[in-house]
């Protein structure tokens, strides 16, 4: 069986947009988000933002052990702490980088029913939302790494890209278009 939507790859342009406001929350918003959670638990995610599935909305949905949920138009308010974890990205399939996000935070949104939403969250839970946020916001966990690591990473991404396409030259496509200079900026794409 295959999953109702396809992961968007680091590479892919999409993942480095703002995504737009939610307007309308309806019925096809809630099967939208259907589609997305069986995407996620296809890819054995935690959660999974609206861009990496190509829709440039700001929504994501998400499943931390107590069932599904989504937050639409989601803000983090607070946050407070440090926290060191090991962090991966169905975007970056099979990789994983140590992170220093904050440790607690406040997010509010909306749920599926138009209601306000107000979560306090750590640890886990509050590197998940963070995570979520930054794909609505177009940025990737790579943007967190210092430049060694990010270049390595960069050289790493090259290869897994190759052994997932089988074609080196859809790697040497992407780096022309630029999708793997670096700069001081983090990455740059075209």
């Amino acid at each position: 069986m295959s999953s109702p939507y396809t992961i968007r790859l680091f590479g892919d342009p999409v993942l480095r947009q703002m995504a737009k406001d939610v307007s309308d929350i309806d019925g096809k918003l809630v099967k939208v988000c259907d589609s997305m959670l069986e995407t996620m638990y296809d890819d054995a995610g935690i959660g999974l933002a609206a861009p990496q599935v190509g829709i440039q909305k700001r929504f994501f949905v998400y499943d931390f052990g107590d069932g599904p949920e989504t937050i639409i138009n989601p803000t983090i308010t607070e946050s407070r702490g440090e926290w060191l974890h090991e962090e991966g990205c169905l975007s970056v399939p099979g990789l994983h980088w140590e992170i220093v996000r904050p440790k607690e935070i406040h997010i509010t949104g909306y749920d599926l029913h138009g209601n306000e939403i107000s979560l306090e969250a750590d640890e886990l839970e509050a590197r998940l939302f963070q995570h979520e946020l930054d794909h609505l916001d177009g940025v990737l966990l790579l943007d967190h790494l210092d430049e060694d690591t990010r270049k390595a990473a960069l050289a790493t991404l090259r290869e897994t890209l190759l052994d997932l396409d089988g074609s080196r030259a859809k790697a040497q496509e992407q780096e022309k278009r630029g999708w793997f200079r670096s700069g001081s900026g983090g990455l740059t794409l075209p």
